[in-house]
């Protein structure tokens, strides 16, 4: 496969930087200090985990989509292929970002790529997230904290609720609103 077409392929296999990552990197950038130790879960292209490294945090990404991980490590920021916490280590992390895939299913638009795997969230739009929040406290560190971003299209009152039923308290840290909905990062603490 030529370069450019394996180019072409990665961009087309990878979710790459939106509104969403750039709030979510933001937010991450204003709130970790500067010698972090962070997890970004689903990492896609690597731009958020790019800027927090950039911004002094020592960070490692992950995510189940081999070209993301090839594409994060371009970015010069390690990465592992891994579904969500899985592989990780108990109380290791600062901090643990995941810009989730969050759409609700759609039976019309359903694809078997990638990029359904970066985007849609099951039913509701909320089983990879509630799955995430089943395992992301045992890689924490004793005061670790998680930055997660959420949809209205998901349900944030239903997202809190469930961070609250596995033993977190969140506080909205950003927001962003468009025409279809308001993206919110949330900061999880226990």
């Amino acid at each position: 496969m030529s370069d450019l077409a394996d180019r072409r392929g990665v961009e087309t296999e990878v979710y790459q930087p939106a509104e969403d990552s750039m709030l979510l990197a933001d937010a991450a950038v204003a709130e970790l200090a500067a010698d972090a130790r962070v997890l970004e879960v689903g990492t896609g292209s690597g731009v958020v985990a790019e800027r927090v490294r950039d911004a002094g945090a020592n960070v490692v990404a992950s995510d189940v989509n081999p070209h993301a991980c090839r594409q994060a490590r371009e970015r010069g920021v390690p990465a592992v292929r891994a579904d969500l916490v899985a592989p990780f280590r108990d109380g290791v992390f600062d901090a643990v970002l995941f810009n989730p895939p969050y759409l609700p299913e759609d039976p019309a638009a359903e694809r078997d790529d990638w990029m359904e795997v970066a985007l849609t969230g099951g039913e509701t739009g909320r089983e990879v997230v509630e799955a995430f929040l089943d395992d992301v406290a045992r890689v924490l560190a004793p005061d670790g904290y998680v930055l997660l971003l959420v949809s209205t299209l998901t349900g944030v009152e239903e997202v809190v609720a469930y961070a609250g039923d596995r033993g977190f308290s969140a506080v909205a840290l950003r927001d962003e609103s468009f025409p279809f909905e308001t993206l919110t990062v949330l900061k999880l603490v226990r």
